[in-house]
């Protein structure tokens, strides 16, 4: 017997022999335990978990040098090598937060963006398409947010106090020129790019990154599609015309391309219209995006845009309508871009591109042809480097180039062509640094060489944002941008000053269970405007200033009631500018102090519909009446319109799609045209810039043939 207790304990001690016991604890840099970490040695079964306390206690028979993990949800891993030869270990560690996490904090400042899945969106990318009244128009759907206001004999987007060519737009990162389509005096513009072919969208009110440059107001960055997954055709029967899309797709390439006429002359035959047209407006445009894979993590994108339209119509004299002027326009336009992405190793990535734009205009008026053309190219590289997880590097540089011609008979018959060429170099750098979960900061700075004016800016960008509650946060930003002035004021003088203007902003958002609640407050002051000398628009200087300020609201919840998404948005703008031909401080034209929208939306399931209903509302817009001696001081009519829409789907790959604008015919007034010379009576005659008409109806049957019988178009309706 004692011989076999002595075999079993020779046995133990021998397999005990070496072994070890690794011990500690585990606390986060705020000092508090952390229960329920990971402790493992690599590559082996031996481990545990850290109890309530932190602490941890385990044995291994491993000897020679390890690698001791720990790990757990939110924090970053750690890893330490031992040195494993029977001796105890016990180790203090202190883990630190993975702050890359989707629940960070975020800069919001200024900010909507759709569809980019690293961070919380505001409107999905559908909502750009789907919003009653917007007519499928990206500047549409965009006019419902804060910051933005109804300018409807434009149509384009005027944010904070600036005007619509204050915006502007980017796709892939590439910059547009003349984003708008044409349209006639008076009468909203429409944006030249078909919502379908962009995933993402994000529009900055104020405060954008250092990365976009020669937009003083706003910038639109519109995300194309990557690789589509599944062939399908799409074809459209439109009341006002048709269109057809189609999508092919290989094992690493795919190619999509749509074709529109658009023809409005057989609805104004039917609907009476405030423009004395002579041939309403007809165009065709297409667009097609080539997509390649490259490598594991690269792409390349080919982007293609083109759009012909003409019309014609009549202008009446105010003092003597009878008398008429015949106005012919016809506009080609054509945009092409070719980006890239390309990751190199595991933290550096390369993208950038190349732009081309091309813009004619040629109008003839009573008889007298004039025209002009812009010309524009675009080349940037931009290359982005996490530095680590707290830290990531973003700079680059671009070069864009824009001429810029227009001709016009004189009274001799003689052609008068005037030009210019304007290049723009820039580059820039920005960091953003996060802190903690709760704290990130991004520097940034651009600077640019303008050759018309020969001479170099330096602007600097800076936010923050700080998240002391679970899912509020607040954030600040500043920054400084400038823009050259427009082609009709360079052409006068093509050696005015880039125009300025510097932001300030405090947001506060909250993100919580499909709810969202938004408030921001800014002020915007302007500096280097143009200024008619003595009101004489041949003579123009850069001594012109404004200022814009104001708060806004904004809430959105598509929980509370089933299958029922709405938002609602407020803006209050305080704004008056020193520009062009006033004699004196005042509010622009284009600016209403209150803006409000309610947008919703709901799918009945039971009769397989979508419903879509928008209210806005802008308090009145001031006007000059030369008849009066104060000047702007005249005031609009509110608007206000109520627009609905519907999509019935009798089978998943059939639409028949229904919208109606301004259901109630509110008499909407934009403003107020004077006769340049008084009559009889000494009176300056006016006449009420209105809408074309007061209710636009649309009517459209979608089909789409896939293999996959479920798809639909109504993402893109």
């Amino acid at each position: 017997m004692k011989a076999a207790i002595f075999l079993i304990l020779f046995f133990v001690s021998l397999f005990t022999f070496g072994q070890a016991t690794i011990s500690g604890v585990v606390k986060d840099e705020k000092g508090e335990a952390i229960p329920g970490a990971n402790v493992s040695v690599e590559g082996t079964y031996d481990g545990a978990s850290t109890e309530l306390d932190g602490h941890f206690r385990f044995v291994t028979a491993e000897t020679g040098e390890q690698v001791l993990s720990i790990t757990f949800v939110g924090y970053k891993s750690f890893t330490q090598t031992i040195q494993l030869n029977g001796q105890d270990i016990e180790l203090q560690v202190v883990l630190k937060e993975a702050i890359n996490q989707l629940d960070a904090v975020v800069i919001s400042a200024g900010s909507f963006t759709a569809g980019e899945e690293k961070r919380r969106t505001i409107l999905k990318a559908v909502d750009i398409a789907t919003t009653a009244g917007a007519t499928a128009d990206i500047a549409g759907a965009l006019n419902t947010l804060p910051g933005t206001q109804k300018v409807g004999e434009s149509g384009r987007l005027f944010v904070r106090g600036g005007d619509g060519s204050e915006t502007r737009t980017f796709i892939d990162g590439m910059m547009v020129l003349n984003a708008y389509g044409a349209a006639a005096p008076n009468t909203p513009s429409r944006g030249r790019f078909m919502p379908f072919m962009f995933k993402g969208t994000s529009f900055s009110t104020g405060g954008y990154s250092a990365e976009y440059g020669q937009a003083l107001s706003s910038a639109l960055v519109l995300d194309s599609k990557d690789k589509a997954d599944i062939n399908q055709t799409d074809i459209g029967l439109l009341s006002v015309g048709g269109d057809v899309a189609h999508t092919q797709v290989w094992d690493r390439s795919s190619v999509s391309g749509k074709v529109q006429y658009t023809n409005i002359r057989p609805y104004f035959g039917l609907i009476n219209q405030e423009v004395d047209w002579i041939k309403p407006p007809v165009s065709l445009e297409g667009s097609g995006a080539f997509r390649q894979q490259v490598g594991d993590h690269g792409i390349v994108k080919l982007y293609g845009n083109f759009n012909r339209s003409d019309f014609s119509l009549y202008q009446h004299d105010i003092l003597n309508p009878v008398q008429v002027k015949a106005f012919e326009y016809k506009n080609n336009y054509g945009y092409g871009n070719a980006s890239f992405l390309q990751s190199i190793g595991n933290r550096w990535t390369a993208r950038g591109g190349f732009s081309y734009n091309y813009n004619e205009d040629d109008v003839v008026l009573d008889g007298g042809p004039m025209g002009q053309i812009e010309k524009g190219t675009h080349t940037k590289f931009v290359f982005e480097n996490s530095v680590s997880d707290q830290v990531e590097l973003r700079f680059g540089a671009e070069h864009i180039n824009i001429s810029y011609e227009a001709s016009r008979l004189d009274s001799l018959s003689i052609q008068q062509v005037l030009k210019f060429n304007n290049p723009i170099t820039a580059a820039f750098m920005e960091a953003e640094a996060y802190a903690s979960k709760q704290f990130v900061a991004r520097a940034g700075i651009r600077s640019e060489y303008i050759g018309l004016e020969e001479k170099i800016s330096i602007d600097p960008r800076v936010s923050v944002a700080y998240k002391p509650f679970e899912q509020g946060q607040f954030s600040l930003a500043y920054g400084r941008f400038r823009q050259t002035p427009q082609n009709q004021y360079l052409r006068v003088n093509n050696k005015l000053a880039e125009e300025v203007a510097e932001h300030y902003i405090l947001n506060y958002q909250v993100i919580n269970n499909n709810r969202t609640f938004r408030t921001e407050v800014y002020y915007k002051k302007y500096l280097k405007l143009v200024k008619f000398v003595n009101g004489n628009p041949g003579q123009l200087t850069n001594s012109g200033t404004g200022y814009a300020r104001g708060f806004e609201l904004f809430w959105r919840d598509s929980e509370s009631v089933k299958n029922l998404d709405y938002w609602v948005s407020y803006s209050y703008l305080d704004t008056e500018r020193d520009y062009l031909n006033f004699p004196v401080t005042s509010t622009p034209t284009f600016a209403s102090r209150h803006n409000f929208s309610v947008v919703g939306k709901r799918f009945v399931s039971a009769i397989k519909s979508q419903f879509g209903i928008t209210y806005s509302y802008s308090s009145p817009r001031v006007y000059n009446n030369p008849n009066e001696e104060i000047f702007n001081g005249g005031r609009t009519p509110a608007y206000q319109d109520l627009s609905f829409n519907v999509a019935y789907l009798p089978k998943p790959f059939l639409i028949i799609y229904v919208s109606a604008t301004n259901l109630l015919g509110h008499d909407n007034i934009f403003g107020y045209e004077f006769s340049e010379t008084p009559d009889s009576n000494g009176t300056y005659v006016s006449r009420a810039i209105r809408q074309p008409a007061p209710r636009f109806l649309f009517l459209g049957v979608f089909f789409t043939i896939s293999k996959n019988k479920s798809i639909n178009q109504l993402p893109n309706l």
